[in-house]
């Protein structure tokens, strides 16, 4: 098992490069380690895998009932969503199928229910049914007054999207892919193969897959393409307090419209709720900081949807990007006679599809002339179920009884032991940061946002540290091109380094 994030790089040559450890160049590179005579390296500008797009989305595992029918993402949604379902219950990933409501508000969104029913037909998903205002306030009785009916989609659910990316890298690396991070690519050329020039050194490559996400785009014209450019999408959101989730029943959707799926409101498998997406079209591929007129645009819409939300506490505050290409597609293209595949547009429904788009980028990595040759199964792995619907280690009297480690709690809000730490610093691919333990954990990802805990995660992270380094002396991570961060996604409960964090009192308002 190879993960290396400083010295020199392997002066070997790779039979297959990935540029972008985000959740579907994770995915990818899972999907190659199935074939165990290739030599693949997965590259990541930042420290940690999945710190672009993949660490900051709804986190919703999509049924893909209203892709634009005939799309290649249409199918791989589909495809992914059943691949996708089937590994998270193998390897302990939090799947909750609680189902999705599009709530219509007005005659025009009512009387689109019907096409797009009829959408969702066309797509392969055949289970949405119209509910009436009856059955709606049924279902959702803190629903906003003048909802006028909806269209049910059972089988929309929430997911982890931390654990997804850990565990398809986690899975590779132990299958024989190398993992380096801190790796900036920062030209490449054709010499006998693909020469990356990176901020470690040379990489040299047979065949090259671009998953960089929001910088996709970037490394295309590296090597001659400009088929497409990204706009960052901004999509901001505010994470409620546990005590909000029994306001809550279903995913609540809008109708959807050009810009997106617009603004939900959704319960997460880690027992929050979360208010977003705005959808706004920036410049920068940086700009993952909330805005007070985003957060008070979000705040007018929540008051329509559900107004008791409004009344509850707010835990965090954050921003994902996704990678906008003004087409209603993936921008997936095989260049064989560059031994290269670009993996480009993956936007909110990458983490559904990730697994299918690993499988048809292998596909078109075979018809570029790679010999895949022989397939073994990699070990199954079992990922820390961070779901709080399921069974926590501090809930587990045999665990405990084996390991009393797993029954000495740490992070109070969130009931992190001291068991769960350990086992998330000895990883396979341990965080360097506190970031990558919270993502890995959720210590320090409730509501005190790490003001009781931080000091014992902190002595707890440091004990693991190399000699002679420190948290802040830690790499913050290079960027995916020059100039720029990697990324692979859409936006989920967790700022990034100096986004805002609205932090609230310990307790609320007197409730035990």
């Amino acid at each position: 098992m190879t993960v290396t994030a400083d010295g020199p790089l392997p002066t070997r040559t790779y039979d297959v490069v990935i540029v972008g450890a985000g959740v579907v160049g994770c995915a990818v590179a899972r999907e190659l380690a199935r074939h165990p005579r290739l030599h693949v390296a997965l590259v990541e500008a930042q420290d940690d895998v999945g710190q672009g797009t993949s660490k900051a989305n709804t986190a919703i595992l999509h049924t893909g009932f209203d892709a634009a029918p005939g799309t290649l993402e249409a199918r791989l949604v589909r495809e992914g969503y059943d691949r996708l379902g089937a590994y998270a219950a193998e390897s302990g990933i939090p799947v909750e199928r609680v189902g999705a409501l599009l709530v219509a508000w007005d005659q025009e969104q009512l009387a689109a229910l019907p096409r797009l029913a009829e959408k969702a037909e066309r797509n392969g998903y055949h289970e949405t049914r119209r509910l009436g205002p009856h059955e709606l306030y049924t279902r959702e009785p803190h629903l906003g007054p003048g909802a006028l009916g909806a269209l049910h989609v059972p089988g929309e659910s929430i997911i982890c999207p931390w654990t997804t990316t850990l565990a398809y890298a986690t899975q590779a690396v132990r299958a024989g892919v190398d993992l380096h991070l801190n790796t900036t690519v920062e030209q490449v050329s054709r010499r006998d193969g693909q020469r990356l020039t990176t901020s470690r050194g040379p990489l040299h490559a047979r065949h090259l897959v671009n998953a960089a996400g929001l910088h996709c785009d970037t490394l295309d014209r590296l090597l001659g393409h400009e088929d497409f450019a990204v706009t960052p999408r901004r999509g901001q959101l505010l994470v409620y307090d546990k005590f909000a989730r029994p306001l809550i029943r279903h995913i609540l959707l809008p109708v959807p419209t050009a810009l997106g799926k617009g603004v939900l409101v959704a319960p997460t498998v880690y027992g929050n709720v979360l208010l977003g997406p705005t959808a706004e079209d920036l410049d920068d591929k940086r700009a993952t900081g909330s805005t007070a007129d985003g957060l008070a645009g979000l705040r007018a819409k929540g008051r329509r949807i559900l107004p008791a939300l409004l009344d509850e506490e707010v835990t965090a505050v954050y921003a994902g990007l996704r990678a906008a290409t003004g087409q209603e597609d993936y921008r997936i293209a095989a260049h064989p006679e560059q031994s290269y595949v670009t993996v480009g547009g993956i936007r909110s429904t990458g983490l559904t599809a990730s697994m299918a788009i690993a499988a048809h980028v292998t596909g078109l990595l075979a018809g570029n002339g790679l010999d895949l040759g022989p397939v073994r199964e990699p070990e199954p792995v079992t990922m820390p179920n961070l779901g709080e619907a399921f069974p926590r280690p501090y809930q587990r009297p045999e665990l405990i009884a084996a390991d009393p480690e797993y029954g000495t709690l740490v992070c109070h809000c969130e009931r992190v032991s001291r068991g769960e730490i350990r086992d998330a610093l000895a990883g396979t691919i341990p965080p360097r940061t506190l970031e990558g333990l919270r993502r890995r954990t959720r210590a320090r990802a409730g509501r005190c946002q790490g003001f009781y805990c931080g000091a014992a995660v902190r002595e707890l992270f440091e004990r693991h540290l190399p000699e002679g380094e420190s948290v802040a002396g830690k790499p913050a991570g290079g960027e995916a091109v020059r100039g720029e961060r990697s990324g692979g996604e859409q936006a989920r409960p967790e700022p990034s380094a100096g986004e805002p964090v609205r932090r609230r009192k310990p307790f609320g308002r007197g409730r035990p």
